[in-house]
């Protein structure tokens, strides 16, 4: 177990980074912050000799901490509410390049992932990468059998380097949030463990394979999106192998006008594609910033980079949908009610209040093109409704809203005139109609009370073996109350004394072992 004294040396050491990037200045200001860290805030700033004013760069502060600080702050950049809206938008600049590692280190990791000479797998190789990340860098390569593919592989070291970081993540965490306040209502630990979650899947390479297989099946009857497809022989925990794709990046608007793709048919393809994964299928990718989405040469959007993934339940999608769908028309009473069922919000609070709370909100978003809305009165509106309402941070929906960020702003760099709402509340209204509608209710309702008249059997033998039915020997006949020597009355009644009980124990004794020898004999 770390000590103490480690962690605060780290934090120590990150914090004056932090301070010398003016990235901790907000923190002084900021109403909300527990009045303990607020005077680590300001001693960092006055050791670093920083003034207040100045550019705060966020995103080169938590760069220059390291590889797991990186992803910690695109994290991050989805929670304005814990760093504030200035913070979250210049994380959501944080790119995720170091740069690469000799190839020579990592040729040396693939031989021995694989344990056999690269030579029987690959026949070339390119040293230069195309890509060199915080956590891997990608090759590409030609396999054996003459198939061009992309060669992701870890950077030495790199997983023990994240476990020692996010073990002080969550001492700091722990701490933070028993401070007790706003502190414990935004749930840092929850947060933490959530990325040590998402971080340990990305330092898996077979998990982001699997998750890419997974999301192909699940997107395989969605046209004009596409997973490449997972080279097996060629993967293990620390190398992935994946076909490789020819295409424009969806950021380079410029290209794609000049092959005559349409912009604000792919705008709208991306958005549904997500709307698929995230509501009908369940299970999303969650990192689809701009350089992990290719437009190939008949449109079809081809997806990469599958180490970061979302995964809802049913029942939170039925919520999820119904929520989308009342902002777009209006329906906050619905929004309201939904937000008391899921218990996101607490039951001593009141659905009306909690409904007029959300159209001050949502008002002023409807009809208007993206453009032309403001995204930090959005988010300040929404954080201030879950103060006021005490409404804890759901994480399994941290995610989700991410992408959901990330989304918009491609399309919208798409097709500045696009609507997101607008594309979306077909859909949406299509997936409740199917979801909630009365044969869908029906449907369900056989499916569980079927289910559960399949569980009964086992449900008896459980009981049986808790509460197992009485046999073997016959009950025996009720024995007669015996007054024993502790017995307070018989000690006081004077009848014999201690010493004729002491006799008569004697004599007891001495039958019942006679009688119990004779047995014997």
């Amino acid at each position: 177990m770390t000590a103490s004294v480690t962690h605060l040396y780290r934090l120590a050491r990150w914090g004056i980074t932090l301070a010398r990037r003016r990235a901790l200045v907000g923190i002084e200001s900021d109403p909300n912050a527990p009045i303990q860290v607020k005077r680590l805030a300001r001693l960092a700033r006055l050791v670093t000799f920083t003034g207040k004013n100045g550019t705060r760069d966020y995103a080169g502060a938590f760069r220059a901490i390291g590889p797991a600080a990186i992803k910690l702050g695109q994290s991050l950049a989805t929670r304005p509410d814990i760093v504030g809206e200035e913070a979250a938008q210049n994380l959501l600049s944080l790119q995720d390049d170091l740069p690469p590692v000799p190839f020579s280190q990592i040729e040396e990791q693939m031989a021995a992932s694989f344990d056999q000479p690269l030579e029987t797998l690959f026949t070339e190789i390119d040293p230069k990468p195309v890509g060199a990340a915080s956590i891997a860098q990608v090759h590409k390569g030609v396999t054996a059998d003459g198939r061009v593919v992309a060669i992701k592989v870890l950077r030495p070291g790199i997983r023990e380097k994240f476990a020692r970081d996010i073990t002080t993540y969550e001492w700091a965490a722990a701490h933070v949030e028993a401070m007790g306040g706003e502190a414990s209502r935004l749930r840092p630990r929850l947060t933490i463990a959530n990325f040590k979650r998402w971080s340990n899947s990305e330092l898996d390479l077979r998990r982001e394979a699997a998750s890419a297989s997974e999301l192909a099946e699940a997107m395989s009857g969605v046209g004009g999106y596409r997973i490449p497809a997972v080279d097996w022989d060629r993967t293990n925990g620390r190398v992935l192998t994946i076909e490789w794709v020819d295409g424009i990046k969806i950021s380079k608007r410029d290209e794609l006008i000049a092959q005559g793709h349409d912009l604000d048919a792919i705008a709208g393809k991306l958005v549904i594609s997500f709307l698929t994964q995230a509501i009908s299928a369940g299970f999303f990718h969650a990192d689809m910033h701009q350089g992990n989405l290719f437009i190939e040469k008949d449109g079809t959007i081809a997806a990469i980079d599958f180490g970061i993934m979302g995964r809802i339940d049913r029942r939170a999608r039925q919520w999820l949908a119904e929520i989308l769908y009342g902002l777009t028309t209006g329906n906050y009473q619905r929004v309201a009610e939904i937000h008391f069922e899921a218990q996101y919000v607490p039951s001593y609070h009141s659905v009306g209040e909690f409904a007029t709370a959300l159209r001050a909100v949502g008002e002023p978003m409807r009809g208007k093109p993206v453009k032309d809305l403001s995204v930090g009165q959005m988010l300040d509106g929404l954080f201030a409704i879950t103060r006021d309402f005490d409404m804890q941070t759901q994480p399994h929906l941290l995610l989700l809203q991410k992408t959901m960020v990330m989304v918009e702003g491609i399309a919208t760099q798409l097709n500045p005139e696009i609507n997101m709402w607008d594309i979306s509340a077909p859909y949406v209204r299509s997936w409740i109609r199917d979801e909630l509608g009365p044969e869908a209710a029906i449907a369900d309702r056989i499916k569980e009370d079927t289910e559960t008249l399949f569980r009964l059997p086992g449900l008896i033998r459980r009981l049986e073996d808790k509460f197992p039915p009485k046999g073997g020997a016959p009950e025996t006949a009720p024995l007669p109350e015996i007054r024993l020597l502790t017995d307070k009355r018989e000690r006081n009644s004077g009848s014999g004394g201690w010493f004729g009980y002491f006799v008569a124990g004697l004599v007891g004794a001495s039958a019942v072992w006679g009688a119990g020898v004779a047995g014997l004999l």
